[in-house]
């Protein structure tokens, strides 16, 4: 496998995509605000319809061994995935904004 390409949680541009690739309940309790949401086991059945090839994805999980994987297999498909290194941890270490569904103040789990 070759080594995707990589940009820092705080080097994210400003209007990137953000694919999150993350469990429905770590999503629920924080995320990006503008992040999509594509559980990592539900990316092989709905890419194709949920994602357009011309986009780029910059994807992210909490620490990066789920989305590393991700983003080497939509290189695959023909997509352009960018691995989002550090992940969430490093997303809010850097103080980059974070939201949650419901009343919850947000959170990564």
């Amino acid at each position: 496998m070759t080594v995707p390409e990589t940009v820092p949680a705080p080097d994210v541009p400003e209007g990137a995509v953000l694919l999150d690739v993350r469990e429905a309940y770590e999503f629920q309790a924080g995320h990006a605000p503008a992040a999509m949401h594509i559980p990592v086991d539900e990316i092989p059945a709905r890419f194709q319809d949920e994602l357009d090839p011309d986009e780029d994805y910059y994807v992210i999980c909490r620490t990066g061994g789920r989305s590393i994987q991700i983003t080497q297999w939509l290189d695959q498909q023909g997509y352009s995935a960018i691995f989002v290194g550090g992940g969430y941890d490093a997303w809010v270490e850097s103080g980059r904004p974070l939201t949650a569904e419901g009343d919850e103040e947000p959170r990564v789990l």
